[in-house]
């Protein structure tokens, strides 16, 4: 007699305490990818929480291993032409502009790899604390398809050369060089992560919401002009990259973990 398959768990956790809501991406054995799937569950919640005044601070946090590795390569692969992967590159989009337009602010909380598309989902939130155990890849390049959607919140968030070193070499950084280059607020011991990110959550939970929502706004309108253009030209060109021979290539390296045979 077979085995009653078992439900799976929900792709996104949801919990609420003291006015502060952890959404933690449920799916450790794929590192929390960036699926069509993942995208929505994030949105939806995003959503959700932008119409709840009673919730005052975002952490954003991934179950297992790592906190995220980015876009499913076999997902995009499977997509094959270049509309189709643009338009999972606009979900995506969508679902990082949610962050900046969210009224409460987010916390990403690190704990271990983040790269590519989970490497911009750092970058994307407001604050970001990093365990002394994480690290930070933008490795596309390497592959074939160059990290253009990732180098928009990366560019906003460290000078333009070191943006640059990331994106142009896929080489992986250590917390204290994001600390340094401006990718995370703090690196403290993986052991105090959960304690750090508290006492910062509640800190900003603490002040008055309707100040700190405007006071957000007001902020990424003055300093981030642009930031929606800017990701469809970028979900333009790191579409087209995966559509494009290299790109083809690269993934199907990727995926069968040998080097890339570029032509």
């Amino acid at each position: 007699m077979s085995a009653v398959p078992q439900p799976q768990e929900p792709m996104l956790l949801r919990a609420d305490r003291d006015r502060i809501v952890t959404l933690t991406m449920n799916r450790p054995q794929q590192m929390n990818l960036l699926t069509s799937e993942m995208l929505d569950a994030l949105q939806a919640a995003f959503d959700e929480i932008a119409k709840d005044a009673s919730v005052r601070v975002v952490v954003l946090a991934g179950a297992g291993k790592g906190f995220c590795a980015g876009h499913d390569i076999k997902e995009i692969r499977a997509l094959r032409e270049q509309p189709k992967i643009a338009a999972l590159f606009g979900k995506c989009s969508r679902m990082m502009m949610s962050i900046p337009n969210l009224p409460q602010p987010v916390i990403a909380r690190v704990h271990g790899a983040a790269a590519a598309a989970g490497c911009q989902l750092v970058a994307q939130c407001d604050l970001a604390v990093a365990a002394d155990v994480a690290k930070f890849t933008t490795p596309g390049v390497t592959w074939g398809f160059f990290c253009s959607t990732p180098a928009v919140a990366i560019g906003r968030n460290l000078l333009r050369k070191d943006a640059m070193e990331m994106v142009l070499t896929g080489d992986a950084i250590d917390p204290r060089q994001a600390l340094e280059w401006g990718l995370v607020n703090r690196v403290v011991p993986v052991d105090q992560l959960d304690a750090t990110v508290d006492a910062l959550a509640r800190k900003i939970a603490a002040k008055p919401r309707r100040t700190v929502a405007a006071g957000k706004r007001v902020f990424y309108q003055q300093l981030d002009v642009g930031m929606e253009r800017a990701y469809e030209l970028a979900s333009d060109a790191i579409s087209c990259s995966f559509a494009d021979e290299e790109g083809r290539e690269g993934m199907d390296a990727f995926l069968e973990k040998r080097a890339p045979r570029w032509k």
